[in-house]
């Protein structure tokens, strides 16, 4: 199984825990400027995803990837995020990132 994770500059980040492996990082870039990293993350699980608040107080929430849309397949998730991405005639690009290591925000 796959999730979405998705993180904001300067607002919250996602990282995955124990049981989850990140797989690929894509930057949602909205009429040039990036608003957004996507991570499809495999589970081998059900678990928790790490939410960090990035402005004071930092605030951390464990959320349960219960409350995920879950793919079945890598491709899926791939679709899905293409999915998210697009809209109408409007410039957005999903471009490949790296993976961030150990789960620090890399953007």
């Amino acid at each position: 199984m796959f999730v979405l994770l998705t993180s904001r500059p300067g607002q919250f980040h996602t990282e995955p825990t124990a049981g989850m492996t990140a797989v690929e990082a894509y930057d949602y870039v909205f009429y040039g400027k990036r608003t957004a990293r996507f991570v499809i993350a495999e589970l081998a699980a059900d678990t928790k995803v790490r939410v960090m608040e990035e402005s004071p107080p930092g605030i951390v929430n464990l959320v349960s990837t219960k409350f995920l849309d879950k793919y079945a397949t890598l491709e899926a998730a791939r679709f899905a995020l293409r999915e998210l991405a697009s809209f109408g005639s409007m410039d957005i690009a999903l471009v490949p990132a790296p993976l961030a290591m150990a789960g620090a925000p890399d953007y």
